[in-house]
């Protein structure tokens, strides 16, 4: 086979990878991307960029984040990784002369990535690691003397990559002993040198393993090693390969890598973590509808999943009805107690936001942002607290982030929308959404016990009787945490101030069994009410 073929055969290869990468995420996980998206706010300055390279590593970071920042759109966040996913196909093929073995990587990295705190860093790191092999092949190793500290410098520990590759695909064997021992000694120097000095403040593991790479400074997954390791391999075997049938070798990488490619869907994607991330993806976008119709084919029994559903009830009208129709976690259905990490609170955070508890989804939001464990700001987060500010009518701060989202991309046309507000409170009052909230939302500032939640939807609600969504969210809590006696006494609030033509069916049915003391069948809260028990280990 000739270079011409071979070159045809490689980017078809590395086209068709594209594409079907491309399927893979808008089809199927939409929802990765955009929660990654939301975790960065990359910035279109010159500021933002300098910052980031003036760092070890801080090109691929770069670099990184701007095809991630793309993932706001459904479509075009997969179009970039897909094409990301072509080229480094492309540059792998071409080190290996194999069109078909640089699939194997390829579906590692597929599979890596399946874990939410795996950067896009990483994948760009080894993609030009080595693309910058192919352009130095031919080039005297004296010239590595420059060029190894301004790759790792870009690109941080998978300089090695590149170093390995040279040393491993090089004609001259012989010349490249003493070259391989002094750049393996050179790399090591300059490693230690940025741990003493400039990165002094990272653990020693995340800088010999990438700072930039993971998104938890702590742990690293075996895949992060893996994965280079594999490349260096694959180099060495392609030397034998090529001595084989091409037939045979070509079928052997296409079967090797079909069975990655299963096993990174099947094993790299948890079921239950993505079908929550699609749920806060859909709530995040207020596709309310869908969250319903998703959780009744399939519901995760987690109490993130139970918010994400109670809120897409409520917001359309359906929570008094069908509330214990779907699985409910218990007393944390509605809201959850803060977490201190960066995802759990994010369907509480949008709750308590639609209800108008506005000081609550500011303090959430706040907290989670200060929980990205590398230092990010987040672009979701920032716009929800620009939010908060506008309805509570600090517009100083408003102003603040709404400054910086304006310097994005995607959240840019929403800013100058937003700052048009800032001081106009007759506009504000007659936003659809924020007039709404605003007249929904304490006047007063105090402290609250989580375990009393229901008090304070109660105040909620009284405060301002047209907020139904509080009345609906008081009577569900008093259902959760089995506030019998109060949810009878109130009941008539229902009927007075919730609008219904008649009881709603999830009222009746618990009506029915708190009178009977949960002997009725088929009733939906008083299975709620023995799983409860059952899990509590109080019996029936």
């Amino acid at each position: 086979m000739n270079t011409k073929q071979l070159n045809i055969i490689t980017i078809g290869v590395s086209l068709l990878l594209g594409i079907a990468v491309f399927l893979f995420y808008f089809l199927r996980y939409p929802q990765a991307l955009s929660y990654q998206e939301q975790y960065q706010l990359f910035l279109l300055t010159g500021e933002y960029f300098v910052n980031n390279i003036k760092n070890v590593g801080g090109l691929v970071e770069y670099l990184g984040e701007f095809v991630i920042q793309f993932g706001y759109v459904e479509w075009a966040g997969a179009l970039f990784v897909g094409a990301v996913f072509a080229l480094l196909n492309f540059v792998i093929a071409k080190s290996y002369s194999n069109p078909f073995l640089s699939l194997v990587p390829c579906a590692l990295l597929l599979w890596h990535l399946g874990d939410e705190n795996v950067l896009f860093t990483f994948v760009i790191a080894i993609f030009l690691s080595v693309s910058l092999y192919l352009v130095m092949r031919r080039t005297h190793i004296l010239y590595d003397a420059v060029t190894i500290p301004l790759l790792y410098w870009c690109v941080g520990p998978c300089v090695w990559i590149y170093v390995l590759l040279r040393f491993i695909l090089s004609d001259d064997k012989r010349k490249l002993w003493i070259w391989s021992a002094l750049s393996c000694i050179y790399i090591v120097a300059i490693h230690l040198l940025a741990a003493y000095t400039i990165l002094d403040q990272q653990p020693m593991t995340s800088v010999m393993s990438g700072t930039n790479y993971f998104r938890e400074p702590f742990s690293v997954p075996d895949l992060q090693y893996i994965i280079p390791g594999v490349i260096v391999i694959l180099a060495f075997l392609s030397l034998y390969l090529e001595k084989l049938n091409k037939y045979v070798s070509y079928s052997i990488c296409l079967i090797l890598s079909a069975v990655l490619f299963y096993y990174a869907d099947s094993q790299g994607y948890d079921k239950d973590k993505y079908e929550m991330m699609r749920q806060d993806y859909l709530v995040r976008n207020e596709r309310w509808d869908e969250v319903v119709r998703n959780a009744e084919e399939y519901q995760v029994p987690a109490n993130f999943s139970s918010e994400c559903v109670n809120l897409s009830l409520a917001m359309t009208g359906q929570l008094a009805e069908r509330m214990f129709t779907f699985y409910q976690s218990g007393g944390d259905a509605l809201f959850m107690p803060m977490v201190r990490d960066l995802t759990s609170n994010l369907p509480t955070m949008e709750a308590f936001y639609h209800l108008g508890m506005i000081n609550e989804s500011l303090r959430y939001a706040c907290d989670m942002q200060e929980s990205i464990l590398n230092g990010k700001k987040s672009g979701r987060l920032c716009k929800r607290i620009a939010e908060c500010y506008i309805i509570k009518g600090e517009y100083q701060i408003a102003a603040k982030y709404l400054n910086l989202l304006k310097q994005s991309l995607y959240y840019r046309e929403w800013a100058e929308e937003a700052e048009a507000y800032l001081g106009d409170e007759a506009r504000i009052n007659n936003h659809p959404q924020w007039g709404k909230l605003r007249a929904n939302r304490f006047n007063f500032d105090f402290l609250f016990y989580y375990d009393d939640m229901y008090l304070v939807l109660g105040h909620l609600f009284n405060s301002n009787k047209n907020n139904k969504m509080a009345l609906e969210y008081f009577f569900g809590q008093l259902l959760l945490i089995g506030k019998a006696d109060i949810f009878m006494e109130y009941l008539e609030w229902a009927q007075q101030y919730g609008g219904y033509s008649s009881m709603p069916q999830g009222y009746a049915d618990a009506y029915r069994c708190i009178q009977s003391g949960g002997d009725v069948i088929g009733s939906s809260y008083g299975e709620y009410v023995r799983r409860i028990a059952q899990e509590a280990g109080l019996g029936r």
